[in-house]
């Protein structure tokens, strides 16, 4: 199995960071993106080789099961072994062992010296405390201090801790990441089509335990009066044209009132609950994935470790407050397939309004930022779409622009993408579709050095600049010759002297032309700013340093 560039970059950078630091690094990677190959690759490399011995943990069988099918395809001689008590296997002493950490926690001692730990869905480590991960970790140290853990997840953050990865939890530091976005403008994921439903369940006042909505409360409100039959008809409705539906329920009573309703309307429909016989819960997904049952509806159980590229449309009939679950539901719709060209996400329950779109999550639960809703609807055809979209993707509707007076004084409208939490840098992977080398001559000073506006094209509307200073003198000049050699397709050989020589160098490929870039945005900062490079031909990227940028805004 090949893997695409950015799963190769992601294997380089977690090498890259076991070699250059002794802390715990994250690979951050979209639903659907493609973190088992990752995982399976590091995998054999730890054991072919550096003749290491491998953990897997994680909380969800099915991983399990699709982590053993693709490490069988890229390393299939290597000893795996499963231990899972749900499975009935017990394989403790192969090379590899992928384990269920509600079966592994306390049995160290059997399972006995490993150099590496990966945990899956590491957004499920919880920050402190004598957890499961704490205990069975902290015994595997006892045998190995020089045990190295690696987390693999698609959301680093919980609702009521924050980020995953900070100095004292057991990972780090993210040491890759890739956006949704960019997978999705990549084609290596599925569009999404949002939109709140005509008969959205009003739940900004229920009750909030523990930064969640109460269960009860938020299951009562889904089934009062005419809501049920009222989102069934909707969905009913607008999934004539869709093949395979999920549904997300607030609570048992609730999923058992929709599955009647849709089995009254004659559709083919079936629900998976947490208590589910095995053998129905696996013949209800087969059937789903052949396209035999249109409708399945599930409460909390078909979200981490259920993989469905059919899913065409996701309607969630589940309120909650957790950025990591509302990813979780959207994201089951994020996988390719032959028999879609996007996945509809129906909204009854606020989420999409409350949250905002899943590239602009907020890890504390709390998108909202100096009265700037996180999303906006379509009055015409309530789509929900990013707060300043200009005008709605779906139907064509134009927002009439903000008034200049009305705009908040703090924020920059030069960068479209700018993240939406404050005070954060948000980094994002591009890949790169062709590079073009302009003169630029400031406008404010013709009489100032030109310079080179290197721009990376990314898609048809979006690309990204930087500039060098072949004709600059001082600390710029200086900058220029490092940033010259630094991506010269010969690094020996002397800079250009000018601008026009250095175009005309660069066009005749004299610069090397990355497949992928990094950028990074901030609120309050009007430009984004490249920060890496990969190359189709390099082991790893290459990372901009810091003091390598001109200035915060603009350097000319």
């Amino acid at each position: 199995m090949e893997l695409r560039l950015y799963q190769k970059s992601a294997v380089d950078a977690v090498y890259n960071h076991l070699r250059k630091k002794d802390n715990n690094p994250c690979v951050v990677i979209p639903t659907g993106g493609g973190k088992t190959p990752v995982l399976a690759t590091i995998i054999r490399d730890a054991i072919k080789l550096w003749n290491g011995r491998v953990l897997v943990l994680t909380h969800v069988k099915e991983l399990l099961l699709q982590a053993e099918d693709k490490l069988r395809i890229i390393a299939g001689d290597i000893e795996i072994g499963i231990y899972s008590a749900g499975l009935n296997r017990r394989e403790p002493h192969k090379q590899c062992v992928l384990a269920g950490i509600q079966s592994a926690y306390k049995i160290a001692n059997t399972l006995g010296h490993f150099d590496l730990v990966i945990v899956d869905e590491a957004h499920l480590i919880p920050p402190d405390g004598n957890g499961m991960y704490q205990q069975l970790l902290g015994d595997l140290k006892k045998i190995n201090p020089l045990l190295r853990v690696i987390g693999l997840t698609a959301t680093p953050y919980r609702t009521t801790s924050g980020m995953i990865c900070t100095e004292e939890n057991i990972l780090n530091e993210i040491c890759y990441e890739i956006s949704v976005r960019s997978l999705i403008e990549s084609h290596f994921l599925s569009p999404l089509r949002t939109q709140v439903a005509e008969n959205e369940v009003e739940t900004d006042g229920l009750k909030v335990k523990n930064g969640e909505f109460d269960a009860e409360a938020a299951e009562a409100a889904m089934r009062e009066g005419d809501n049920v039959k009222n989102a069934c008809d909707e969905i009913l409705s607008k999934t004539k044209d869709r093949n395979s539906v999920l549904i997300f329920c607030a609570g048992i009573s609730h999923a058992t009132d929709v599955l009647r309703k849709l089995k009254k309307s004659g559709a083919k429909a079936e629900a998976i609950f947490g208590d589910t016989l095995s053998t129905f819960r696996e013949s209800y997904i087969r059937e789903f994935k052949k396209g035999q049952i249109k409708y399945l509806v599930n409460v909390g159980v078909l979200t981490t470790g259920f993989d469905a590229p059919n899913i065409d449309c996701v309607a969630m009939l589940r309120p909650t407050c957790s950025p990591g679950l509302y990813y979780q539901m959207v994201g089951r719709g994020l996988r390719l397939h032959h028999s879609k060209k996007d996945c509809l996400v129906l909204d009854f329950a606020g989420n999409a309004m409350r949250h905002g779109p899943i590239d602009t999550l907020a890890p504390d639960g709390k998108p909202e930022l100096d009265g700037e809703k996180p999303a906006r609807k379509c009055p015409a055809c309530s789509t929900v779409v990013a707060p300043r979209t200009k005008q709605c993707p779906n139907c064509g509707y134009i927002w009439e622009p903000i008034p200049r007076m009305e705009k908040p004084a703090h924020d920059s409208f030069s960068n479209p993408n700018a993240p939406i939490i404050s005070g954060k840098k948000d980094r994002c992977e591009y890949p790169v579709k062709f590079v073009r080398y302009v003169k630029h001559t400031k406008r404010n000073d013709p009489t100032a050095p030109p310079t080179v506006r290197i721009e990376y094209h990314v898609n048809l509307l979006t690309h990204f600049c930087e500039w060098i200073c072949p004709e600059h003198d001082g600390y710029a000049h200086k900058l220029f010759k490092k940033w010259w050699r630094d991506h010269a397709t010969h690094p020996e050989s002397e800079p250009p002297a000018d601008v026009d020589e250095a175009i005309f160098l660069a066009q005749e490929g004299a610069l090397k032309e990355p497949g992928f870039i990094t950028v990074e945005t901030e609120v309050g900062k009007k430009y984004p700013r490249i920060v890496s490079y990969q190359y189709p031909d390099d082991n790893l990227p290459k990372v901009m340093e810091e003091e390598e940028n001109y200035d915060d805004e603009i350097p000319f």
